[in-house]
């Protein structure tokens, strides 16, 4: 019998924004990602032109995005499309919208 995992011991909530966050966790990806807010379009091509990264690590770094939740759209084979999603930002703003507000609240203790 295999033993609990790390994530076994946290809510799925936790384990969800940990992931999001994760994803987040690289500068190429937050360079992938404000480009395709900046575009406010799914983009079909590649964006190699816009990044200082070859094609085989900006095709990971999207990989790791999209498993994450933060973008969606057919990343494999030749017609690569793919933009933002808004369900997965969405859980980010909720999360951080909660700490904000609970912040404005607390009486400051240090």
């Amino acid at each position: 019998m295999m033993g609990a995992t790390k994530t076994d011991h946290f809510t799925d909530k936790q384990n969800a924004i940990a992931t999001l966050a994760k994803a987040l966790g690289h500068p190429a990806r937050i360079a992938i990602m404000e480009y395709l807010m900046k575009v406010e379009s799914c983009i079909c091509g590649d964006i190699v032109s816009e990044l200082p990264l070859a094609q085989p690590t900006i095709s990971q770094h999207l990989k790791e995005l999209k498993n994450a939740g933060l973008i969606k759209g057919n990343i494999e084979g030749t017609s690569v499309c793919y933009c933002i999603d808004e369900k997965g930002i969405a859980k980010l703003k909720d999360y951080f919208g909660n700490i904000s507000i609970k912040l404005e609240k607390k009486n400051t203790c240090c």
